[in-house]
C-alpha cells in the first residue's frame, strides 16, 4: 500500500549503516559509533604467523590497516554528529512547529502536495517510528494494569469536555464557537501523543493503548457528549473511524512490532532514525491542518487563542497531577497528561465540517491543532530532561 510504502522510505535506507543502539532506551539518541568494531584482529594475527614478510610488504598490510581504521573513524564521526544533531532537532520541536505554523498562515499554498494520501501516511510513519520500540510483552505488561487506561479514558472525556465547556463561557465565546470548544474536549486522543509520550521518557505502549482506547471510545462517547452539552446530535461515521484506526494506528505498529521481533538487526539500525521521521512527519501534519482553514485561523483573535490554549495547558497539568495524586507513577503520569493535552484536533475539524451546520463551529479545531503540538511537545522537551527518579 502506498502510506506504507512511504513509510519504508522513510526509515529502511537507515539500516545500510548498521548501528545498534538499545532499542528500551529513552527517545534521547545514542552515539554508538563505539559501538563500530575495531580494525579485525586477524590483521595482527597474520602478521605474527608469516615473520618473512618483506619489508615492503608489511609496510602495505600496514598501510591498508590503516586505511581500514581511517574509514571506521571517519564514519564513527559521522554518525557522531548526526547524533548531535538529531538530539538538538528534537529537542527544538516546538520550535519547528511554530516555524511550519507560521509558514502554512503565510503562505498555505506551500503544503498544497501534502495531499490526503500523504497525510495518512504521514500518521502510518509517526505510527511505524513507534512501533518499532514495542514488543508485544510491552503491552502484556500494560493490560495487567487496566486502572491506567480508564483513568485517561475518564480524563479524556470527563474532565476536557467539562474544561471546554467552562472556558467557553468564561470567554464568552458564541454559540457556533462553545460548540467548536466542546467538541475539541470530546474528542480522542491524538496520534502525535505516542511521539511526544517517547519524547518525555514516558510509556509508549502505555501511550498507544490509550489512544487506541480513547480513538474507538469515539465512535460512542463523542455524539453522547456534544448532544448532551450542546443539544447537538454529531453523527459519527462508527466504520470509517474503524478503519482509519486499523490503517493509521494499529497496523503500523503491528508491522513495527512484528519487524522488531524478527529483523532485530535492521530495527536496531533504524532505531536512531525513529525521533527524526516521527518530528517531521508531525511538522507536516500540523502545517497541512493549519494550512486548510488559514483564514479562519488568523482571523479568530485571542479571545478564542486563549480559551484552546488553556484547554491544552490545563488539560496536561491536571492530566499529570490528578493522576500523580491517586498514586501512579512518574511515568505513566506523564504519559496521562500528554494523552489528555494532545486531542485528534484534526478529527474534531472534520467533524465540525461535516456535521455541524455554522462555519464558525470548525474554528475552534483548526486552532487547537497548533496549540495541541506546542503544548504537547514542549511538555515532552521538557520532561526530555527531567530524570525519572523510579523504577518502572
Amino acid at each position: 500500500m502506498v502510506k506504507f510504502a512511504y513509510a519504508s522510505i522513510l526509515l529502511i535506507p537507515a539500516a545500510a549503516y548498521g548501528f545498534a543502539p538499545s532499542i528500551t532506551s529513552a527517545p534521547v539518541l545514542h552515539n554508538v559509533g563505539n559501538a563500530i568494531s575495531s580494525r579485525p584482529a586477524f590483521a595482527s594475527d597474520k602478521r605474527r604467523s608469516i615473520a618473512p614478510l618483506s619489508m615492503a610488504s608489511s609496510s602495505a598490510l600496514q598501510m591498508s590497516d590503516a586505511a581500514a581504521d581511517g574509514e571506521k573513524s571517519l564514519g564513527s564521526k559521522i554518525f557522531e554528529v548526526y547524533t548531535k544533531t538529531a538530539n538538538a532537532a528534537t529537542t527544538l520541536f516546538p520550535l519547528w512547529t511554530v516555524l511550519f505554523t507560521a509558514i502554512a498562515l503565510k503562505k498555505p499554498s506551500t503544503f498544497d502536495f501534502f495531499t490526503t494520501e500523504y497525510f495518512t501516511a504521514a500518521l502510518a510513519a509517526l505510527m511505524l517510528s513507534m512501533g518499532i520500540t514495542l514488543t508485544p510483552q510491552d503491552f502484556v505488561e500494560v493490560t495487567k494494569e487496566p486502572s491506567s487506561v480508564l483513568m485517561q479514558f475518564s480524563l479524556c472525556y470527563g474532565m476536557m469536555p467539562a474544561l471546554a465547556f467552562a472556558l467557553g463561557k468564561a470567554f464568552g465565546l458564541d454559540a457556533g464557537l462553545l460548540a467548536g470548544m466542546v467538541l475539541v474536549g470530546s474528542i480522542n486522543g491524538g496520534q502525535a501523543s505516542n511521539l511526544c509520550t517517547y519524547i518525555a521518557k514516558g510509556n509508549v505502549a502505555l501511550s498507544v493503548l490509550m489512544t487506541t482506547a480513547t480513538t474507538v471510545g469515539a465512535i460512542l462517547m463523542t455524539p453522547f457528549l456534544c448532544k448532551t452539552m450542546l443539544g447537538a446530535v454529531v453523527p459519527v461515521d462508527a466504520a470509517g473511524i474503524a478503519k482509519s484506526t486499523i490503517q493509521v494506528v494499529l497496523a503500523p505498529i503491528a508491522i513495527g512490532m512484528t519487524a522488531n521481533k524478527f529483523f532485530p538487526k535492521i530495527v536496531k539500525a533504524i532505531l536512531p532514525f525513529a525521533p527524526v521521521v516521527g518530528v517531521v512527519s508531525t511538522c507536516l501534519l500540523v502545517a497541512s491542518a493549519v494550512a486548510q482553514v488559514a483564514e479562519p485561523i488568523l482571523g479568530a483573535g485571542m479571545n478564542l487563542q486563549i480559551p484552546v490554549l488553556l484547554l491544552h495547558l490545563v488539560g496536561g497539568i491536571v492530566g499529570y497531577w490528578l493522576p500523580k495524586l491517586t498514586g501512579f507513577g512518574e511515568v505513566k503520569s506523564r504519559t496521562m497528561a500528554i494523552e489528555t493535552s494532545m486531542k485528534s484536533s484534526a478529527f474534531g475539524f472534520l467533524l465540525a465540517k461535516l456535521h455541524f451546520g455554522d462555519y464558525i463551529a470548525r474554528v475552534p479545531s483548526a486552532v487547537s491543532v497548533v496549540w495541541m503540538a506546542l503544548t504537547g511537545s514542549l511538555l515532552a522537551v521538557v520532561w526530555r530532561y527531567i530524570p525519572v527518579k523510579e523504577d518502572e
